[in-house]
């Protein structure tokens, strides 16, 4: 079975990641790669991407014309997709596992505005066909 892990950052959490010490950044970034390494060892590697700052997405929508129509990242949105892991993995279980590894990236201890940095994962099953949908 396929899962998507999905890394959730803050919509400041670029920010915020870049302001880090830099020995912070650093084991984080070891963290993360290490963990790549592990899921490609485990054989559950399928794919995985960090992703760029937010303010460099555009939002595509179909204008009253029918044509596209692109605009920035709109400010009310909470938390932005930071990277994502596609794993191929035996039980649903183990994606949660592997979710639960994500949280214990060098990072719990970094403050925002004096509140933890808070980093959701989310943990999505991938389909392989239409019979998949519930």
């Amino acid at each position: 079975m396929k899962y998507m892990i999905m890394m959730n950052c803050p919509a400041n959490g670029y920010e915020l990641f870049m302001s880090w010490p830099k020995e912070t950044l650093e084991a984080h970034m070891a963290f993360m790669h290490a963990f790549g390494e592990k899921l490609q060892k485990n054989g559950e590697h399928v794919l995985a991407e960090g992703l760029a700052s937010p303010r460099q997405a555009k939002a595509v929508r179909l204008g009253n014309n029918g044509k596209p129509v692109t605009d920035g990242v709109f400010p009310e949105t909470k938390e932005f997709l930071a990277g994502f892991w596609i794993v191929d993995v035996d039980k649903p279980e183990r994606a949660l596992e592997l979710a639960g590894e994500v949280l214990n990236a060098p990072h719990v201890d970094m403050m925002s505005n004096g509140k933890p940095f808070e980093m959701v994962v989310e943990v999505r099953e991938v389909m392989d066909s239409c019979k998949d949908i519930e």
